[in-house]
């Protein structure tokens, strides 16, 4: 934790000689995550009397003073108005692109999808460990949504047959295409609508939210467990 009755430089600096830093190194790295984080028109105040947001940064700066290859961050953004939100967002995402591991712990998913490369989701137990996109393709797949200015039935028979569409669901001017890999494949789909003499409004892909993903895998790891504890009952007699 922070020492309250030291201001927010004399905090750093206490840090600072923990970690060994150099009289040189120690004025350079207050300085520069000072600037970083917002925080060196604050530098004089004592910790006691910043805000939770405040505070919130300059825990951020204690942690980094010494260049950690790896770092431990819980709930960063708590407490953090916008600007200061996205402000620390960027800071971890500079730290990431610099070849840093953070290990994020969070419960904000808007968050944990944009910062995270693989995300593991918790609930009493490990349920899912991949790539924020990896868990959102394990539940929905790969989808596109096409708007044609008129959907004939003939049309969705005939993206059937194509080898790497998995699915169409049509509507009465919307077809949902399920593909093995968008990012291939929708060149050849609308090459082939083109061809069936459909009119396209657009393509866009079908998107759900990493919190749509947690609150899926949630409620069947709660479904998997209220199977599971009537068998565990009837062991035990």
């Amino acid at each position: 934790g922070l020492y309250e009755h030291l201001s927010v430089e004399a905090n750093l600096r206490f840090y600072a000689k923990l970690y060994s830093l150099t009289p040189d190194e120690e004025n350079r790295q207050i300085a520069k995550y000072l600037a970083l984080l917002g925080l060196t028109a604050k530098r004089k105040e004592v910790a006691a009397t910043l805000s939770k947001g405040m505070k919130q940064k300059l825990s951020l700066a204690r942690a980094v003073l010494h260049e950690p290859e790896v770092l431990f961050l819980d709930e960063p953004t708590s407490a953090l108005d916008p600007e200061a939100a996205r402000l620390v967002r960027e800071f971890i995402q500079d730290m990431r692109a610099h070849g840093r591991t953070i290990v994020l712990c969070t419960h904000n998913l808007f968050e944990a999808d944009m910062l995270a490369d693989r995300i593991g989701i918790i609930k009493q137990r490990l349920i899912r460990v991949d790539t924020p996109e990896g868990v959102r393709a394990s539940l929905y797949g790969h989808k596109v949504e096409v708007d044609l200015v008129q959907c004939q039935p003939e049309i969705g028979d005939a993206l059937r047959s194509l080898p790497f569409v998995r699915n169409v669901e049509t509507g009465d001017s919307k077809l949902i295409v399920e593909l093995r890999d968008p990012d291939h494949n929708n060149p050849a789909l609308i090459s082939r609508l083109v061809a069936l003499g459909a009119e396209i409004r657009y393509v866009r892909p079908v998107e759900h939210s990493l919190e749509d993903a947690y609150l899926a895998l949630i409620a069947e790891a709660d479904r998997q467990q209220g199977q599971a504890a009537p068998a565990a009952t009837e062991a035990v007699r």
